[in-house]
């Protein structure tokens, strides 16, 4: 764990600084709005260590796969979220010397990310040759009113010396990324153009023929005011910038704003991409970087209205909180149907920001209360849209129907190479069930399964029916061969949530049928012609339901993780000596693989799921034998067992959980953030306040509510959408206040007692 970020209600704070922890800032302090992320590179030259990361959503690459043994199954590449053309760029340089923070006196560093406007900024005074200290201030921001903005106000003032400078914005597409298969750069140049007052790049893709384009204005002030100076455009292969060069006052602010234009071929035509963007950098410009930053933070004010989580008493745990929703705010907007949520959005490359089944299980609770109803649609339409593709995968790894979603992607192909992930980490597949369930469940959106929802379902269950086989010895179906959420165990069989989620997904498909045929008999049909299927298809599944097995130990009356998890040795994590932590950094494969330690909620993972379906103590039995031996050591664990916690009252524990998954990039707790912030558990945060210390549930398509609040918070509140209503929900020690700030009035549970609330209710803490 690291700690050295300052706490703060609505900043992130670095003071000093710390080269050793650069990569780990470079992540924390990234930036973004939905169509393009940065890095919190600095805008100068830096030869210390540093991750550079410019990022254009949806634009990716299909990198060759890399693996030491090629199986039949494994996919062709690995796609991956290209690392763009550098549109920060500032190189300086003071009377022949370069700035370059790795090779001189840093005396004064402060690092700040702006939660509250959507800014970073960063001062510093460093001392250079012969004593020279210059102070530089540099603000940058992506626009949220125009998403193919970004701006930079960069200054250099003299401390105490005059002399020369040359200051040179650039755009640098010779990029490539770091976690290239075989160090292959994947960018060609296409066209470019320099003048005295900004440039213009275009680059492509050497596969799938993405083109992309960065333009840029810049304006030079010294005392206030806009000056002329000599310029020299620079071209080299796939980089324009210009030198700027002028003369410095010793305390006199010499200002740099840089306008850039990002566009992509995914928004605009090729031949449009320069003049569409000439367009947009005209307007930004001619606005201003003050006036761009006002609207900008207007956008975000609005966000964190429908948004935010307020907690008193913690100012730990209140920084936490909003960096989680700052981060998920600023990686999906929900306006694009095409994108989805890479698990480390815009702020590294590992996991290639492709798409995986947290967005489902994780980001979609998040969106269904705190945004426009279309905006989690467009999630599970994402899904719809790939479906032909999930049938593919299915057939590539021999099956005669069904359809498998993949464990990774960008278009719906699978594109993960490891033979535990991708051919047995199929419970994937119930996640995707499950979220129709719940977007279903929380907005009565029925039609949408008329439209999408049913015949995903059916195409899940047929792989389901398909990958079953039936058990002689046992009387009953078996799923073999899997990999459950807990990756610290592959290749076991009758792995309890795949088998329970699999089941389940059955259950709900066959509900969805009987509602249609009941509700829109019409529709069905056409849906039952369309998808060709069968009486005997319901049957089969019908039979699965009834017969499927489950592994339990009736001597502690819980569900067993698998078949054999108890011929383990059964250790508890407190009994590891500290230094083996985290396991997948100090022990062997072989060594993880024989443990009982478990990497994340597994058979946890269901009953969060299915907890209405389970009474308190089969859920307190399993959680008290399986979260001492679960190591938390991914970022999707720690939320789940603070949820489940707190609905056994376990305050002590979902505290615990609670700080864990907030502060996880913070404090860097598994080690991991230097190459991203972990995004898509960043909504697992959400839920750890919303569904757990709020006890939210949505039962029937009802609200419910069973809150606790822990010992240290003085209150806290929060706001949900929820069908036409919007609720602020207010916890403190001795009550539960609802508010219904707009809307028709809402029949909601609290305590287990049912309310009608059209304007406000106080109810008693129990």
């Amino acid at each position: 764990m690291k700690q050295y970020i300052k706490t703060d209600e609505w900043n992130i704070i670095e003071e000093g600084f710390h080269p050793e922890d650069q990569l780990l800032s470079e992540s924390i302090f990234s930036i973004g709005n939905g169509h393009m992320g940065q890095r919190a590179n600095f805008e100068e030259q830096y030869s210390g260590e540093s991750l550079q990361g410019s990022y254009m959503a949806g634009v990716y690459y299909t990198d060759k796969t890399k693996v030491g043994w090629w199986k039949n199954g494994y996919p062709e590449y690995f796609a991956k979220v290209l690392n763009a053309a550098n549109w920060i760029g500032i190189n300086v340089i003071i009377d022949g010397e370069t700035l370059d923070l790795a090779k001189c006196e840093v005396k004064e560093f402060r690092r700040v990310l702006n939660m509250k406007d959507g800014f970073l900024q960063r001062t510093l005074i460093a001392r250079l040759s012969r004593q020279k200290e210059i102070r530089i201030d540099a603000k940058r921001f992506v626009s949220m009113t125009v998403k193919e903005a970004g701006l930079i106000r960069y200054s250099v003032t003299p401390l105490n010396f005059y002399g020369e400078c040359r200051i040179t914005p650039y755009l640098d597409g010779d990029i490539k990324n770091t976690d290239s298969n075989y160090d292959e750069k994947f960018w060609e140049e296409v066209y470019k153009e320099n003048s005295v007052d900004g440039a213009a790049l275009t680059v492509k893709t050497r596969k799938l023929d993405f083109h992309a384009g960065s333009l840029m204005k810049y304006d030079i002030l010294q005392g206030g005011k806009k000056i002329q100076c000599s310029t020299e455009p620079v071209e080299k292969d796939k980089y324009v910038g210009c030198n700027i060069s002028l003369r410095l006052k010793q305390s006199e602010e010499t200002v740099l704003y840089k306008y850039v234009i990002n566009v992509t071929s995914r928004d605009k035509a090729r031949d449009e991409l320069i003049p569409y963007g000439r367009t947009r950098l005209e307007e930004i410009s001619q606005k201003g970087f003050d006036a761009m930053l006002q609207e900008h933070s207007a956008a975000w004010h609005k966000k964190w209205k429908e948004s935010d989580i307020v907690i008193e008493g913690d100012i730990s745990a209140q920084q936490a909180i909003r960096f989680n929703i700052f981060q998920l705010n600023q990686t999906y907007t929900g306006e694009d149907a095409r994108l989805n949520i890479g698990p480390k959005g815009f702020t590294g490359e590992k996991y290639g920001g492709s798409t995986y089944w947290d967005t489902e299980a994780y980001c979609l609770p998040f969106y269904l209360s705190t945004a426009d109803q279309k905006i989690s649609r467009n999630l599970l339409i994402y899904r719809y849209k790939q479906l032909e593709k999930a049938r593919e995968n299915a057939a590539k790894l021999g099956f005669s129907k069904g359809a498998l979603y993949p464990m990774v992607t960008m278009n719906g192909e699978e594109c993960h190479n490891e033979w535990e992930i991708t051919f047995e980490e199929i419970h994937r597949n119930g996640a995707i069930a499950y979220a129709v369930y719940n977007y279903v469940n929380y907005t009565g959106d029925w039609d949408y399964l008329k439209e999408y929802g049913l015949e995903v379902l059916l195409e899940l269950s047929r792989f389901w029916e398909e990958r079953v086989n039936f058990s002689e010895s046992k009387n009953s179906y078996v799923i073999l061969g899997v990999t459950g959420p807990n990756e610290y165990e592959n290749n076991v069989n009758n792995n309890w949530y795949t088998n329970r989620i699999a089941s389940w997904t059955l259950e709900y498909t066959l509900e969805v049928i009987s509602w249609m045929k009941e509700k829109d008999y019409p529709t069905y049909k056409i849906l039952e012609d369309k998808s060709g299927l069968k009486e005997t298809e319901i049957s089969k599944w019908m039979d699965i339901i009834k017969r499927m097995y489950y592994p339990v130990d009736e001597e502690r009356n819980i569900f067993l993780q698998q078949d054999g998890y108890l011929d383990k040795e059964q250790c508890l994590v407190k009994e590891l000596k500290k230094e083996n932590l985290p396991l997948n950094q100090h022990w062997s494969w072989d060594r993880i693989l024989r443990s009982c330690f478990i990497k994340q909620a597994d058979v946890l993972q269901g009953l969060y799921f299915l907890q209405d379906k389970y009474d308190l103590d089969t859920i307190r039995r399993n959680f008290h034998f399986y979260e001492p031996r679960t190591v938390h050591e991914s970022s999707l664990s720690p939320c789940i067992h603070a949820i489940l916690a707190a609905k056994l009252k376990d305050k002590d524990k979902a505290y615990e959980m609670y700080l864990k998954t907030a502060r996880l990039d913070l404090d860097n707790y598994n080690n991991d953030t230097e190459d991203g912030c972990h995004i898509t558990s960043m909504a697992g945060t959400w839920m750890s306040v919303v569904e757990g210390f709020g006890g939210m549930r949505v039962v029937k398509e009802k609200l419910h509510f069973d809150p606790i609040i822990p010992d240290t918070w003085k209150s806290f509140s929060f706001r949900i959408k929820f069908r036409e209503s919007l609720l602020k929900i207010a916890i403190t020690k001795d009550k539960v206040a609802i508010k219904n700030e707009n809307g028709k009035a809402v029949t909601l549970s609290v305590y287990g007692k049912d309310y009608s609330i059209d304007k406000e209710m106080v109810i008693p803490v129990q």
